[in-house]
């Protein structure tokens, strides 16, 4: 099997992290760290402490943001910028998901499924942060959006043809 020039620098990285109590949360960590420097570099346009024509903007310290994820809460460092700011990928990816969590507890609230059988929908699927007050929480949008269409100003006519016949 042929080696590539990353095999050394891989297997101290996999030997490092074999000597931490969880190596896949462990790895994760770094991972996200890396990637986060990586695209921060990028959209700056040089490493930091580097002085480069190319630059955009600069580096100004970092801010600490929580990170949940199947393997655990991770804080990140991530990286600000002086101009353009900068959200890491995969955090906006997270923010899909959890918009598609919401969406799934509202359409089982409308479906008729009660907050608590949404409790341990939720911890069955590994989602152990749902509780069945934030079940409510997320739901009473929903009332609001019924009650604005209930209320809301009809400001024309509209014809209605009634149908009703016996087969």
């Amino acid at each position: 099997m042929a080696q590539n020039n990353h095999t050394p620098f891989l297997k101290k990285m996999l030997l490092a992290f074999m000597t931490e109590p969880d190596p896949l949360y462990a790895m994760l960590e770094w991972l996200t760290n890396e990637l986060m420097k990586l695209e921060a570099e990028n959209k700056v346009g040089a490493h930091k402490g580097e002085h480069c024509p190319t630059r955009t903007t600069h580096f100004s310290g970092t801010r600490v943001r929580r990170f949940d994820t199947r393997l655990g809460t991770i804080y990140l460092l991530v990286p600000k910028l002086r101009k353009g700011g900068y959200i890491p990928f995969f955090v906006t990816e997270r923010k899909r998901s959890e918009q598609a969590l919401l969406q799934v507890v509202q359409e089982a609230f409308i479906n008729g499924v009660s907050t608590r059988k949404m409790e341990r929908l939720a911890q069955s699927l590994g989602i152990e942060s749902l509780s069945a007050s934030q079940a409510s929480e997320i739901t009473k949008d929903l009332n609001d959006q019924v009650e604005w269409f209930r209320t809301r100003p009809l400001e024309k006519e509209y014809p209605v043809i009634w149908v009703d016949a016996l087969y």
